[in-house]
Parts: structure tokens; sequence; C-alpha cells
């Protein structure tokens, strides 16, 4: 055995002395110092060396692997130092720069809606997405047959339960916290909402909201209509118009819709706005006396506002499209102006 060793030290010297190329060099390594090559096959047969020649043939078998190796190991390196030298930089090429995450602007909207409301004196509360429907409908004032039960506006979630379905709005948060507190109650509810609509440039399955929620004793809808006057200026700015008009909620009685001047015509009528000049930002109202009720607070003691704010339809106004669906497609061109 300690001939084959000396040979085959004496072979791959050669082989090594003889190499040009890192491709030569790589093919050295896979005939005789992978793990079946022989090299290590000779490692191997020590396990059939008489003990009184092990010591022997195994200091030989050890310098041979070393000279190789160290051999193989220099040759490397001075392959490796040509392949560097012969690469080039191109200094006129521009630098290039580390792209950066932005924050989605649905939720810029809603930080800056947050604080703005946070200001005003108004806490931040949550609730699940997932409601019953005494919570999402019967507590709110909903009657029986309200068409916002039926299955094209609701998404019902299969259970035990028939009455297990994803929220339409954010408003059970206000029933879980009439329910949990007592007045004087000034808190806000943003939130994702989920309703069974077409999707269009205006409207979404899945979207959010911000609502609000004020009770205490003597309040009245001319402290609600500074609240929404104070919000509007500081969202759009001073000089922003707006006007409220009479409309209809369950859970409000009296209540209101507030518009504010369009952004893209400027009040002169356009598409968006439906050639009136106005979009509708807000929907608001007194608390009806039945919803304080239902929530165990007395009416004739407490009375309150609430008002509600789509997220996107705000974040629209802001940023200046009139497409709902661009800020769902993450297109990085678009988000990253934001």
């Amino acid at each position: 055995m300690l001939d084959e060793i000396v040979k085959l030290k004496q072979e791959m010297l050669e082989k090594l002395e003889n190499i040009r190329t890192s491709k030569e060099l790589e093919q050295f390594r896979l005939d005789y110092l992978v793990k079946k090559g022989p090299l290590h096959a000779l490692f191997d047969r020590m396990k059939t060396v008489p003990p009184a020649e092990k010591p022997i043939i195994g200091k030989e078998l050890n310098l041979c692997k070393k000279e190789v190796e160290d051999k193989f190991r220099l040759l490397k390196e001075q392959f490796d130092e040509q392949e560097i030298s012969k690469a080039t930089i191109d200094l006129t090429l521009p630098g290039r720069r580390n792209s950066k995450g932005t924050y989605h602007p649905i939720y810029q909207t809603l930080d800056k809606m947050v604080e703005i409301f946070v200001g005003m004196g108004f806490s931040v509360a949550s609730g699940p997405d997932i409601e019953d429907e005494y919570h999402n409908f019967d507590a709110l004032n909903f009657q029986p047959d309200h068409p916002a039960r039926d299955m094209q506006d609701t998404f019902f979630i299969k259970s035990d339960r028939e009455d297990i379905l994803l929220r339409t709005h954010t408003s059970p948060v206000q029933i879980r916290v009439m329910q949990s507190q007592k007045p004087p109650i000034r808190t806000i509810m943003p939130g994702r909402v989920y309703r069974n609509e077409a999707i269009s440039a205006r409207s979404l399955a899945e979207f959010h909201q911000i609502e609000g929620l004020y009770i205490d004793r003597n309040v009245n809808f001319a402290e609600l209509k500074a609240t929404m006057m104070v919000f509007a200026k500081k969202m759009y700015g001073s000089d922003i118009k707006f006007r409220f008009r009479p409309s209809f909620f369950p859970f409000t009685e009296p209540s209101a819709e507030m518009d504010i001047t369009c952004y893209l015509c400027g009040g002169k009528g356009c598409r968006v706005c439906k050639h009136s000049g106005w979009l509708e930002v807000v929907g608001c109202g007194m608390v009806h006396p039945n919803v304080l009720r239902n929530c165990g607070i007395d009416p004739e003691e407490y009375s309150g506002y609430a008002f509600g704010f789509g997220i996107e339809r705000v974040t629209m106004l802001r940023v200046g499209i009139d497409d709902i669906r661009l800020l769902y497609e993450n297109n990085y061109k678009f988000l990253k102006q934001f």
C-alpha cells in the first residue's frame, strides 16, 4: 500500500504541475479529491492495514494529502486572482440607488384622520371584523326587513349560527363601546369593512371606514356641524367649501351628509362629482334614541352624535385620483409617489 501512496502522490503532483486553467483545476478536483476519488479510497483501506504498519502508512498518507491539497489551494488562489483582475468596472455607469418602501396612501390618510380627531379629544377604539346581526344591525335600529340585511349587501358566514357575518360598517364598535362604557364617551373607530358590492371605479367589496361617536349631556347638532367643519378645514385646507344636506340613516335622527368642493373640477362639474361640483365625504347625525336604549343609556338624560367617513374616498380626494381600484393594484410606479 505504501507503494500505491507514493505512486498516486507522484501522479497527482505531476497533474497539478501541468494545470493551466481553472477549468482544468476543477477537473482535477473531481478526479482525485472528491469522496469517491482514489485518495479517499486509500484512507478507507486503512481499516485493513495491520496495526503494526498503520503508523507508517497513515503518516505517509496524511503527508500526501497535505502536499496535494496545499498545491491545489495555491493554484486556486492564483486562478481566482486572475479572474478578479480580468473584471472591469465601467465608471461611467450611474450608481444604483436603494429603493425604499413607502407607507400606503390609505394608511397615510387614516393616520392623518386619527391624528386630527385625537387632537380634538377623541380616543381610538377597535372591534372584531366578524360580527353578529345584533351588533351589526339590530342594536343600530335596522328593521328586520331592511335591505342592508340582504345577501346582496352583506357577506354572511356559514357556521353553526345563521347570524354571523363580516361587518358592513364599523358601527358595531360604537355599540360595544356604549355597552362597556358610561357617558361621557368621545371615541373614533377605524377599521376594515365588507360589503357584497360590484367592483367599480367608485366602489369595492372591501374597504376602510373611520366612525366617530360622542355621547354626553346636552349634545346638540350644532356641535356635530362644528366638529365636521373643523375636521374638513384641517384635512382639506382652510379655504375648503362645504355644505350639509338632510339624509337618512337608521341609527341617527336627524341625519345629514356633508359635501365638499370637488377636488378635480374645483366645483365646476365633472364625471367624478356627477357634474354637481360637490363630493359627499361624511354621513352623520344625532344618535337615535332607540340606539341609546339598546345600549342601556337613557335618551332622556344623554344625547350624542355619530359620523362615518370612507377612507378610500378621502384618500382619493387627497391624492387626486378618480379610480378607487388604483389603491389596490399594488402598482409600484403609482405607490412610490406617496
